[in-house]
């Protein structure tokens, strides 16, 4: 049986269309899920919109529409744009579906079991934006005395009746747990600041809501509806079969790893944990809060008119492009910088000038010197086998590691340099020149870079899925062999010796021009 590996992006919250940082996190959530499915696991991947809570009935109520109205054509931008940017989810969830309301209410009544709820009256900040409750000591003050959370969004005094959650019991708990599992938050400055608010003391939670009804009904209380965060993460477990006893749901919980943005890192690390362990549910493996992607250098906000479009990038630029820039350019953790000139320079130079080029030249030399079939192979030298073990290594061990490690920027790092020796070998073989001089070793050196190139296009896969598929359908890899374990094996001499003939290649990689105008931002 293969290894389970259950992974989530965050279940993102779709009072407004998509943006440049949901697209960031849907990729680089995409990428490692491939990659999984590439090292033989069975993946189960899980992404979908939260469309309850205040925000979502103020939007509705300003654009005069229906709240499920607004959730139901929001939500869809979403999945459009999981569909534009060829993101393989394996569930696409809404909190407002019923199973989903069933599971919310299923998990409130392990809370309730366990002593951990008790009716009270809230009086408190609150975010209407972040839908999250703050203490005095983290407000800030803005323009005009205007209060603001510490993601800088303004909070008003909230009153009214409230079930509250006994967090304050889970204190040390929490302190515990993350001593005894290191890797639960990363990176580490994640987790460093996630101890050090827990330190500093858990306060009971509210989690319900009076003064509107979008929601799910707290069970009793029929007046309530829960906190939005409660339901919204209820959704890792809803979405793979809580509260009911099915296979998928032994086989894939706890998840491997949540994939989520730094700014919402204290619901997944704090009360996430918190509502699992009083729930008597085992907890997520790990946590990753990824960074920020910033528009030349600054952070996007519709008030300075940078605010990214992902499905105009994805058309100025081409769907594998855009993936790529962000997972090469961003080290993912830290907070990254995207420009249309940095796209341009970035693609342009390793894909349009150092693989695509390197793929084409090739190719383009089978297709004309050896009449389309695969040269044979007569006989390695030192220079072929160095190649051909530095192309292997990097794609069984080195890409692996670095991808496990969800090291993508890293990984594309040493798939560059690879691709760069083998450029280098084509300058130094110079198999152009070998037709008429000696055609048995241009025969050898057109194998070895076809070899290479294949094995470099199976760890692409995962990042550029479009392009590399392409490209390994034009030369004819076996799919058995396109994965990370079987693409070191013997797989050449049987394709050459079918007599395999490659039609003309096309190239997959086209250079990119800057845009006439700009016009990325909306």
């Amino acid at each position: 049986m293969s290894e389970p590996f259950y992974i989530t992006t965050a279940i993102a919250y779709p009072n407004g269309k998509p943006h440049i940082g949901h697209a960031y996190e849907a990729i680089a959530t995409d990428a490692i899920a491939r990659f999984q499915r590439l090292m033989g696991r069975d993946v189960r991947f899980v992404t979908g919109t939260d469309e309850h809570g205040l925000k979502m009935d103020q939007t509705a109520r300003a654009a005069g529409k229906a709240t499920r109205d607004l959730a139901d054509e929001m939500s869809s931008y979403f999945k459009e744009m999981c569909s534009t940017l060829d993101i393989s989810f394996d569930h696409f969830c809404r909190t407002t579906s019923d199973h989903h309301h069933k599971a919310s209410q299923a998990i409130w009544k392990r809370l309730e079991a366990a002593g951990d709820l008790y009716l009270d009256r809230y009086e408190g900040w609150y975010s209407v934006r972040d839908e999250a409750y703050y203490d005095e000591a983290e407000l800030t003050e803005g323009e005009g005395g205007q209060k603001l959370s510490p993601q800088g969004t303004p909070v008003e005094w909230t009153v009214e009746e409230s079930w509250f959650f006994r967090l304050s019991k889970y204190e040390q708990p929490l302190l515990e747990y993350y001593a005894a599992h290191p890797d639960f938050i990363r990176p580490d400055s994640r987790k460093n600041e996630t101890v050090k608010f827990v330190e500093g003391g858990l306060k009971d939670l509210s989690v319900s809501r009076t003064s509107f009804d979008w929601g799910v009904k707290v069970p009793g209380s029929e007046n309530h509806v829960m906190y939005v965060w409660l339901d919204a993460l209820t959704t890792y477990i809803s979405a793979i079969g809580f509260p009911d006893d099915t296979e998928e749901w032994r086989k894939f919980w706890p998840a491997n790893v949540h994939i989520i943005g730094k700014d919402i890192v204290r619901f997944h690390t704090v009360y996430w944990p918190a509502f699992l362990m009083s729930a008597g549910l085992p907890l997520p493996k790990q946590v990753f809060g990824h960074g920020f992607l910033l528009s030349r250098g600054e952070k996007m906000s519709k008030s300075l008119g940078n605010v990214v479009d992902p499905m105009q990038l994805a058309e100025l630029f081409g769907v594998d492009a855009l993936r790529y820039f962000l997972l090469r350019e961003v080290s993912f953790g830290q907070d990254g910088s995207y420009s249309p000139e940095a796209i341009v320079t970035r693609v342009n130079a390793d894909l349009a000038n150092s693989f695509g080029n390197l793929a084409q030249r090739t190719l383009s030399l089978i297709f004309k010197n050896c009449e389309g079939y695969l040269p044979a192979i007569r006989g390695h030298n030192d220079d072929d086998t160095a190649l051909l073990d530095l192309v292997g290594a990097t794609v069984s061990q080195h890409i692996p590691a670095h991808y496990e490690d969800l090291a993508m920027s890293q990984g594309l790092e040493s798939w560059m340099q690879a691709v760069f020796a083998c450029n280098a070998y084509v300058d130094v073989q110079a198999p152009w020149a070998l037709k008429k001089t000696d055609p048995e070793r241009m025969e050898t050196v057109l194998a070895t870079l076809f070899i290479c190139i294949a094995q470099l296009a199976i760890a692409a896969l995962p990042i550029i899925p479009g392009s590399a598929t392409k490209l390994l359908d034009q030369m004819g890899v076996p799919l058995d062999v396109r994965n990370f374990k079987d693409a070191s094996s013997h797989w050449y001499s049987p394709l050459a010796e079918s007599n395999y003939q490659i039609a003309q290649p096309v190239g997959l990689f086209p250079r990119l021009e800057m845009p006439a105008e700009e016009g990325t931002a909306a």
